[in-house]
Parts: C-alpha cells; structure tokens; sequence
C-alpha cells in the first residue's frame, strides 16, 4: 500500500470560469445596492409628500404628485448629478 501525501497549495478556475463568476458576483452586488438606493428613496419621497400636505404649504392633485415623485425618484435613484430644467408649460395644457 501507498500513501501518498499531497498537499493542494494552488487552486485556479478556468479564465472563463472565473470571468463569469465575477461577473455573477458584481451583478449581486450591484442589485443589492439599487435595492437599498431606491428604498431609501422611496422613504424621502415618502416624507416630502407627506410634510408638504402636513404643512399646507402646496396642494397636489393625484397627476401632480404623480409628476413629482417621478421626478424625486429619477433624481434620487440616479447614477449622474441632477440637472436644472426650465419648466415653460404645465401638466395641464
């Protein structure tokens, strides 16, 4: 009988192997990231709606608020820094 004694020092996935792994784990990493974004975001929105109806200082009808947290939602979820728009219409033409 032979006893061998080895002893795995080096374990190495195939390029592609790995490449797809990697890939398979920023993907994850990446979702669980917008998850938490867009939960926090839906919070703030949450609460400026809600402070503004509490303070009385605007009232918004149904496609009113519909438009703003759109817009709340776009600019908090966003990769990219907000930029101004002119507003030179209304929702109502």
């Amino acid at each position: 009988m032979v006893v061998v004694d080895a002893k795995l020092t080096h374990l190495a996935y195939a390029p592609e192997i790995a490449g797809a792994m990697l890939r398979r784990q920023q993907a994850q990493a990446i979702i669980s990231a917008r998850s938490l974004i867009v939960q926090g975001a839906v919070g703030m929105v949450e609460l400026a709606l809600t402070g503004l109806q509490e303070r009385g200082l605007v009232d918004l009808d149904d496609e009113r608020k519909a438009a703003m947290v759109t817009n709340l939602l776009v600019v908090l979820c966003s990769d990219h820094d907000a930029q101004p728009v002119v507003n030179t219409g209304t929702l109502y033409n």
